[in-house]
């Protein structure tokens, strides 16, 4: 497998890529419905809508010219910066993709001014929650049941005032 590389989103096929893989990785991996690639739908959706450009953006990363992660940041308030639909596939998966593009999108929301960055997730990324606290973010969690299944909401915030461990 090649080099990975990191590219702003805008390409035709990237948004619809977003929500068919989300679907189709998280149907496999963990049993979720189509409850959890409508959301995706919706965020996707609502991105492409009415994103700012100052404050908002998504990043895709690819191997050897073919779709392989995502990530997005969209504004949550004037200070609050949303992580969303962090996403690699399996086969490139081992290679810091998920990593480079928390990164990228931590740096984004510093440099747009946010004082802190948000996510929310479940559980079962395992993977996920161990870059969201290596890039420092602080956790808290909630059971519920959503997507056909039963899951611990995870909630993480980043102050991005100060500098994350791993991150520029």
């Amino acid at each position: 497998m090649g080099s990975a590389i990191i590219r702003p989103l805008g390409q035709p096929g990237d948004l619809g890529w977003v929500v068919m893989a989300h679907g189709e990785i998280y149907g496999r991996e963990f049993g979720w419905d189509t409850d959890f690639e409508a959301l995706v739908a919706r965020i996707v959706a609502d991105y492409a809508a009415s994103h700012d450009a100052e404050r908002e953006a998504a990043w895709i990363a690819e191997v050897d010219g073919a779709r392989a992660g995502c990530v997005f940041c969209v504004a949550g308030d004037e200070d609050t910066a949303k992580l969303r639909l962090l996403l690699v596939d399996p086969a490139a998966r081992g290679q810091n993709i998920g990593r480079r593009l928390v990164d990228e999108c931590v740096a984004f929301a510093r440099s747009a001014g946010y004082r802190r960055m948000v996510l929310w997730t479940n559980d079962p990324l395992v993977s996920a929650a161990r870059i969201y606290l290596a890039a420092g973010f602080r956790l808290t969690e909630e059971p519920h049941h959503s997507f056909g299944v039963d899951l611990i909401g995870q909630s993480y915030k980043l102050d991005l005032t100060v500098q994350s461990p791993s991150g520029p």
